[in-house]
Parts: structure tokens; sequence; C-alpha cells
């Protein structure tokens, strides 16, 4: 009966992909999207904080401070997706590299692809070299958040340990 108690409890600790997701992705995207407002304000950047909903709402609009708040809500979406990715596909990647390379592979998209294509940024050859430089760098302090923070919750055995030595 003992055993069977052990393994529910054991059970009963694992983290559940979705919640985790949802939380990590909501964290990453008020703490950074947070960040990226105040590379705007202090002139670190060139890209207005909503540029992610440039596609849906004119940069008229983003530039207000409503406009900074809708654009603030679709860098938490944008997280939330990103998290819940990295979750289900990558979250038993251990270390902080995994994390360092997904926000990097997620500014490459953004910046060289996804952003000219749809009008949320100018061309990488036509934003300054500090612009460049400080999205670079918030992408991938971005990703190496999710990426590590997944890699503890899920690698990190400490917590799960005590009930192992039980059986």
């Amino acid at each position: 009966m003992s055993n069977q108690r052990q393994q529910g409890n054991q059970s009963n600790n694992r983290t559940n992909i979705w919640t985790f997701g949802l939380q990590l992705g909501l964290f990453a995207g008020l703490i950074w999207g947070g960040a990226r407002g105040l590379m705007y304000f202090f002139r670190l950047t060139d890209v207005v904080p909503g540029y992610l909903a440039e596609p849906f709402f004119k940069t008229s609009f983003l530039k207000t401070q409503t406009g900074y708040y809708v654009g603030w809500l679709f860098f938490i979406l944008f997280s939330i997706v990103a998290a819940m990715l990295y979750t289900i596909f990558m979250r038993r990647l251990k270390g902080p590299y995994p994390g360092i390379i997904y926000g990097i592979v997620w500014w490459l998209v953004i910046f060289l692809v996804l952003g000219p294509m749809f009008g949320m940024t100018k061309k990488v050859t036509a934003l300054p070299v500090d612009t460049l430089i400080s999205e670079f760098c918030l992408y991938l302090l971005w990703g190496l958040f999710i990426g590590y923070t997944a890699a503890m919750e899920y690698t990190d055995e400490r917590r799960r340990e005590p009930q192992k030595a039980l059986q």
C-alpha cells in the first residue's frame, strides 16, 4: 500500500507542461516586454515597443500610451506562444545554452524574416547598430530566461530525490 502512495505522490510532483508554459510565457512577456519599453524610453532602440502589433495597428497609435500597452500585450502573447513551444519540444535540454540559442533564433526570425515581411521592423541594414545590438541582447536574455527556467524545472531532480530514495 505504501508503494502505491509513493508512486501517487511521485506522479503528483510532475509539473504540468501546459500551465508551466503559460506561466513562463506570461512572466517572460511581462519582464522582457517591460524591458523593451525601457529600452525604447532610453532610446536604446528605434523599434517601437508595439512592433509585434504593427500588422494590426498603425504606427502612430503604437507610439501612444495606449499603443504601448497594446504592444506589451502582444509581446506577452508572443512570449506565451514561444514558451509553450520551448516547453513542449525542448524542456529536457540542460543548461543555459539552448535557451540562448532559442532567443537568437527568434531574433533572426523576427528581424530578418517576419519583421521586414510584415512591416513590423525595417530591414536589418536600415536599422542603427545600437538598435540591432540592444534588440539582439534583449532576445538573447529573453531566450535564456525561458530556456533556463524550463531546464531548471524539468531537469532538476533534487526535489524529487527523497521520494526515489524511499523505493
